[in-house]
């Protein structure tokens, strides 16, 4: 055969072999679905088309060509980046938990050179098992199947996916003797079920009802075969150990021991010795099941004494814990990779898995510092952002642009960094501070933080007017600006458990500080972003956005205000204390309104969607239990709680039903104090616990409030508002009018 011939078939066949693989990687129907559902009335406008990937890499083109914007992509998730970067960079629209911004033209633009993006991260991952509850409890499929879109528009591949575990559960304990009954009451509560899967607690706020059981294992396989349709690698539950403390009784052969309580919440947790035998049929038949319900990616969470300590001390245990949960897990699906959050890592644990069989998710880009790079295995970057759900504007943005670059430069050091990740605790806030660290999958280098910003606004007003970018700037150079981390810790007084000195709202939060940045400046950009034009005031994302800087406007005013009334109480001012005491509670009648205006801020939707999902009175009452619970007391009553206020969050129907009630009666007990001579008068004296926060304990005051909590969260059928109610921009400026000459006076 001649010889250039012979190169002819090489060629022809290498590209049947490239077009054979990118067929397989890309389902062009599910991309042009996708299309579909997001710009319905331009799918015509859209045509899909395969090319290889970029030395293995992921990539995506765009192109116009005769008359349509060509999306070129080596899979399906890589096409929904090349749409959503068409849709910001060139239409100037978008898409965000926070308001949408869809004003397209009839006629798509024309994009006059083509673009090319690949992404140096073959990995991007998902979601927090916090996530699924602080933010995800209560959606509908509705609700997940557009967050799915928006993780393959950012470029997500590989998302935490954790919905249905509860029938894993069922139909594995049913194996081992227990009754539905036994193992409904050892099922927390849907609003904890993040913290059961880590392994933390067991049975709070339930037991789980059946109907919910049932509801997840619909819900899951609809998430899950999204996700695969669209080309992720969902990652599924593994099996540690973690067992029902009434296991015990159906297996006493086994080494079951009993581990400390949590945090003060609910009673005991189990451990099964990863060592005794049972261990690894409990392996089996936990992936058999879970198999069958919802499919594998070969990929498993494992998560061993997540912030616990191990039953048996020293690293010989740990190893072969590690090498247990490995043999036991691959022995069932031999292609298994172990996916290992690193809040809680230990070393022995994680060397003993070999280093292609597990990947690291370094949740907040710190752990790899002092671990060598997790010891030479692959691990993901991460940014965290968010604790709780609470709802404080914040982060430094150009660390959010810097971060994954920054360490992609750094080989030597990073070693087998392999992808990137998004873990917060929660979502539905901060929407620029997501949109960067998405975007981030398809930069080499950091962008340039202003002019990022800058096209980042042009897509979420339509156009970018001097006025909006004036405020964006003064945003840039305070909120989202270097003095802080990438996390956010800006609680408001407003939040926290009354007293005469608030430090903070949450355990291990703090109030929001000067330090951090001029709160009078905030308010020179709610008068900019008002001097906005008429297309823009018309956005719904700058109708969230102006509600929002108001928001922190008022949250961050509520400090000082309150300083001055506790500093009032304790100088024996009685007309002093007075006056600040009526401007506090006057400032959070406010601030519920302002809240009410728009749906993100709203309790009763919260409430009102938990409700939604029960079939039975009792249901719906616990699931608004449950609901209530995790926002304020977070678990049962207990003396000794301390994640009480977790969430903090600034939310309409909180403020007025939850959050003023409590500095209410701390008012009317103070103001009953002054009728007492000077030395007889209540007095701040050890009441506070090692977050700075008064103790559920400390004195009758708090022995009082803390069941009033608890009362609060059992009392089903709270009536607040469950839809926005006012117009944004009027009420913003009423209350700026108002409180303006207030914020001029305390901050001079």
């Amino acid at each position: 055969m001649p010889f250039k011939l012979k190169i002819l078939i090489l060629v022809v066949l290498n590209i049947t072999v490239v077009s054979f693989v990118t067929a397989q990687d890309l389902d062009q129907q599910a991309a042009e679905r996708l299309i579909r559902r997001v710009v319905p009335a331009h799918v015509q406008q859209f045509k899909v088309t395969a090319i290889p990937a970029d030395n293995g890499k992921d990539v995506f083109e765009i192109e116009s060509d005769n008359g349509r914007v060509v999306l070129r992509g080596n899979n399906t998730v890589s096409v929904a980046s090349a749409l959503n970067w068409y849709l910001k960079y060139f239409c100037h629209v978008q898409r965000s938990w926070c308001g949408n911004q869809m004003r397209l033209p009839a006629r798509l633009p024309v994009v006059s050179q083509k673009v090319r993006q690949v992404t140096p991260y073959a990995k991007r991952s998902y979601l927090n098992y916090c996530t699924f509850n602080y933010s995800m409890s209560w959606w509908s499929w509705e609700r997940w199947e557009q967050e799915i879109d928006w993780m393959a528009m950012h470029g997500i591949n590989m998302p935490l996916a954790i919905t249905g575990q509860e029938a894993v559960w069922q139909n594995t304990l049913r194996r081992f003797g227990m009754s539905d009954e036994e193992i409904r009451a050892f099922l927390v509560g849907p609003a904890y079920q993040a913290w059961q899967w880590m392994t933390n607690i067991e049975s709070v706020y339930g037991p789980l009802p059946q109907q919910w059981i049932n509801r997840s294992i619909v819900l899951g396989k609809k998430i899950l075969e999204r996700e695969r349709e669209l080309g992720m690698t969902p990652v599924l539950q593994g099996f540690t150990g973690y067992v029902p403390v009434a296991l015990k009784k159906r297996q006493p052969q086994a080494d079951i021991i009993e581990k400390p309580i949590w945090f003060f919440v609910g009673g005991s947790t189990a451990q099964l010795n990863p060592i005794d035998p049972l261990f690894s049929e409990m392996t089996k038949a936990f992936i058999e099941e879970q198999t069958k319900l919802f499919g594998t990616n070969h990929i498993y969470a494992a998560d061993p004494f997540h912030e616990g300590k191990p039953p048996v001390s020293g690293d010989d245990y740990l190893t072969a814990v590690g090498k247990k949960i490995y043999e036991a897990t691959t022995a069932v699906d031999p292609r298994a990779v172990i996916a290992m959050q690193t809040w809680s890592m230990r070393k022995p644990i994680v060397e003993a898995i070999p280093s292609d069989r597990i990947i690291m998710l370094d949740l907040n880009s710190q752990k790899w510092k002092g671990s060598e790079a997790f010891w030479g295995r692959p691990w993901l970057a991460g940014i965290i952002h968010n604790f709780g759900g609470n709802t404080a504007m914040g982060g430094n943005l150009n660390e959010v642009l810097a971060r994954f670059p920054r360490l992609l430069s750094h080989k030597e050091e990073t070693r087998n960094l392999s992808g990137i990740g998004m873990f917060p605790e929660a979502i539905g806030h901060n929407p620029v501070i997501y949109e960067a660290a998405s975007e981030m999958a398809w930069h080499p280098e950091q962008p340039d933080t202003q002019q990022w910003l800058y096209g980042y606004l042009r897509a979420r007003y339509g156009q970018l007017e001097p006025a909006v970018q004036q405020a964006w700037d003064l945003l840039l150079q305070t909120i989202y600006s270097a003095q802080t981390g990438v996390e956010t810790f800006r609680e408001s007084a407003i939040c926290a458990r009354p007293a005469l000195t608030v430090y903070g709202a949450s355990p291990n939060g703090a109030l929001n500080s000067q330090k951090n940045y001029s709160f009078a400046s905030l308010w020179t950009a709610v008068k900019l972003l008002t001097k906005a034009g008429t297309a823009t005031k018309n956005a719904d994302t700058y109708k969230y956005d102006l509600v929002d800087v108001m928001r922190q406007c008022l949250a961050d005013l509520a400090i000082p205000i309150q300083a001055r009334m506790g500093k009032a109480y304790s100088n024996n001012k009685q007309d002093s204390f007075a006056f600040y005491s009526q401007q506090f509670l006057d400032l959070m009648s406010d601030f519920d309104v302002l809240l009410g205006t728009r749906e993100e801020f709203l309790l009763g939707k919260w409430l009102s969607d938990a409700r939604a999902i029960g079939e039975t009175t009792a249901e719906k009452d616990l699931y608004e239990k449950n609901a209530r619970g995790l926002i304020t007391i977070w678990g049962p009553y207990d003396s000794s709680a301390i994640q009480y206020d977790y969430s903090a969050r600034q939310w309409n129907g909180l403020v007025r039903t939850f959050y003023k009630p409590r500095w209410e009666k701390f008012i009317t007990m103070l103001n009953s104090e002054f009728k007492k001579q000077p030395d007889q008068r209540y007095q701040e004296v050890n009441i506070n616990h090692r977050f700075r926060r008064p103790r559920n304990n400390a004195n009758d005051f708090y022995r009082m409030i803390s069941r009033w909590e608890s009362d609060w969260v059992t009392r089903p059928g709270l009536i607040t508002q469950t839809r926005p109610s006012g117009n944004e921009l009027r009420t913003v400026l009423q209350f700026y009018n108002k409180w303006y000459p207030v914020a001029q006076a305390v901050y001079r």
